[in-house]
């Protein structure tokens, strides 16, 4: 029996449950959290092994929970579609979102809002699981908002403290620039469909029932959503401030929600963009620029968790690169496989951060392998994999995209996505040296120690599945049966994804290069060889840690603007002519009653005058009429 419907059900009960009995339960609100989510987590595993067991063709179940709206041509339900791509998207979801729950048990330790904050964490995974399971695109975007509301209350979660707070209205509204295209890019397309079923959309897009100009109108206005959501180029200035949240919330955003939501929505609707290929070179242009742009970012970047968040925005751009020609399989795969190796470094950071008392710039650490051993081991195996070294699960799923880029002719794209991997092994050892390697930087009363198993646990988990999560898509070449492509097949449709050795050699390569200038330049831990780069760098480097001006430039151009607007249409508009305009009237008729006062004096003989001197009038008018 399918049991997708209690993937959603137990963490929203969670979710309930601790936000309004929460307080009641104390330090036990984190193990409900965890029942629940390892509830969901068993759901997800039981009902993809049903869905293996049923014949390729038969890989979808459509579940009618009930009639949601019905106006005119309009009629939703709240309905599910448990297929391949919801069931590899749920069983990551779960079962990376139930490691960092545990994890949280420990790290949220004596906060006084620990109940309510493990509430959001439920809710958080149950919107992610909404939006992965809806079947149409309204009850998608009721998911969507919804990690969007999440990601507002777990950011700001620590709102007493005003970077935070700043950080997470920064988000949400950042994000609802993109949610509003997408928005009206569910509008155009039921307009020219008359449904929103995903299932029905993507069926008239492959029969050409679809014009292209609508397609490609449609794809890119959902684009901008997933531009929004998966922090790409340009509204991708929210996801590293949002570090000032908790690290097992920058852990569950980066890995399994939220921004990975982008991601799917592209693969998912990829019939629309096989249609619109002017917007599937869009997606693949944007992605692979925006993979290169934030790792150079990160490359300068000081703080432990900001370096990890522009690691995250480039991952997500290797991802849109595989999406936006076609590579679908191998995006999907990129992106269970960065669930959890980026899981794993979140929490490795969270782990070097307990370890410091809360310390997040890399400049005051060095040598914390010897005082951190278990944090230093699973942050090796994480670096291992998000810079490509075999046997590790992102050699697998990068050169995976990779190769599929360049079988596909795309040239320019494939160079700009092999410096972006470059840069990619660089900055991702220049933490692992600059943080455990080299001598102590740390302050003076700082004692690094390991963290609790609750932490560690997690961590190690994380780090085999780092290890060998390259065996869920093991190419044909190496003995395998790219099992996972293979899956989601029916639901992504095939790609050309070949191996080639040429482009493994390549990349190989060019981590190896970025690898040893690194150590060159940072593993003696005394800082002097960095100095010196910069130095000779000077305005480039400037430019770089400035994150080339660009909040500075959306404050002089945008921002400002818009306050001015804002304040031109309170305090003009909105006093002046609005307020004015209904005030005025007021004004008019009080002053108008005070002269119309004056007449009623309460005297006969004043009323007797009035009604001689009207009298006297009519006379005078009749008279002069009959003249």
């Amino acid at each position: 029996m399918n049991l997708s419907w209690l993937i959603l059900a137990a963490p929203l009960a969670g979710a309930v449950v601790l936000l309004g009995y929460g307080k009641r339960f104390g330090r036990s609100s984190g193990v409900i959290a965890c029942v629940a989510m390892s509830v969901a987590f068993v759901a997800a595993l039981i009902s993809m092994r049903w869905l293996l067991a049923v014949p390729n063709g038969g890989r979808s179940v459509h579940f009618h929970l009930f009639e949601w709206l019905a106006v005119g041509r309009l009629h939703l339900g709240v309905d599910l579609r448990y297929d391949p791509l919801s069931a590899a998207m749920t069983a990551m979801v779960t079962g990376v979102g139930l490691l960092i729950h545990i994890y949280s048990t420990g790290y949220m330790e004596g906060d006084p809002r620990f109940h309510r904050f493990f509430a959001y964490l439920n809710l958080f995974v149950f919107s992610m699981l909404l939006l992965v399971l809806a079947d149409n695109l309204l009850f998608l975007y009721a998911g969507w908002e919804l990690v969007g509301l999440c990601s507002y209350l777990l950011i700001g979660f620590w709102f007493e403290r005003p970077a935070a707070a700043t950080a997470a209205k920064k988000a949400f509204i950042t994000t609802r620039i993109g949610d509003t295209g997408m928005l009206i890019g569910i509008f155009v397309l039921f307009a020219s469909v008359h449904s929103l079923y995903i299932p029905f959309i993507n069926r008239a897009a492959a029969d050409g029932s679809i014009t292209k100009t609508t397609a490609t109108a449609a794809a890119l206005l959902l684009f901008m959503g997933a531009v929004g959501k998966s922090a790409q180029i340009p509204l991708y200035v929210w996801l590293p401030d949002a570090m000032e949240g908790p690290t097992p919330v920058s852990a569950l955003i980066h890995a399994a929600t939220m921004v990975t939501a982008g991601v799917y929505l592209v693969v998912r609707m990829n019939p629309l963009y096989q249609l619109a290929h002017a917007a599937a070179m869009v997606v693949a242009v944007i992605g692979v620029a925006t993979a290169l742009y934030a790792a150079i970012l990160a490359m300068a970047e000081d703080d432990i968790k900001r370096v990890l968040a522009y690691s995250t925005i480039s991952q997500l751009g290797f991802m849109f690169l595989g999406a936006g020609v076609g590579a679908n399989g191998a995006a999907v795969f990129h992106l269970i496989t960065h669930a959890f190796f980026k899981s794993l470094l979140f929490l490795g950071a969270g782990s070097v951060m307990h370890g410091l008392g809360g310390e997040t710039a890399l400049d005051r650490m060095g040598g914390l392998r010897k005082a951190m051993p278990w944090t230093f081991a699973v942050m090796f195996c994480a670096w291992g994999a998000i810079t490509g070294v075999l046997p590790f699960a992102g050699f697998f799923s990068k050169d995976a995209i990779m190769a599929s880029v360049w079988a596909g002719g795309h040239t320019a794209l494939f160079v700009v996505g092999a410096i972006a991997a470059m840069c990619t092994a660089f900055y991702m050892s220049r933490l692992l040296f600059l943080a455990f390697f080299g001598r102590e930087r740390w302050s003076e009363g700082v004692h690094p120690h390991e963290s609790p198993k609750s932490m560690v646990i997690p961590m190690a988990i994380l780090a085999v599945a780092s290890i060998f999560g390259g065996l869920l898509n093991l190419p044909e070449g190496l003995k395998g049966a790219a099992r996972l492509s293979g899956f989601l097949d029916p639901i992504v449709g095939k790609a050309n994804e070949k191996e080639a050795l040429g482009v493994v050699l390549v990349m190989w390569a060019l981590a190896a290069v970025a690898t040893l200038g690194a150590w060159f330049i940072y593993a003696t831990g005394d800082l002097r060889r960095r100095e010196t780069v910069r130095a000779r760098l000077g305005p480039v480097n400037t430019l770089v840690r400035q994150k080339f001006f660009v909040d500075e430039i959306y404050a002089t151009v945008i921002v400002a603007p818009l306050r001015l607007g804002a304040s031109f249409c309170a305090g003009v508009l909105d006093r002046r002519v609005i307020d004015g305009a209904v005030n005025g009237a007021a004004t008019l008729v009080s002053r108008a009653s005070e002269v119309w006062r004056k007449l009623q004096t309460g005297f006969v003989r004043s009323y007797a005058v009035g009604i001689l001197g009207g009298a006297a009038l009519l006379v005078l008018y009749v008279v002069v009429r009959t003249r």
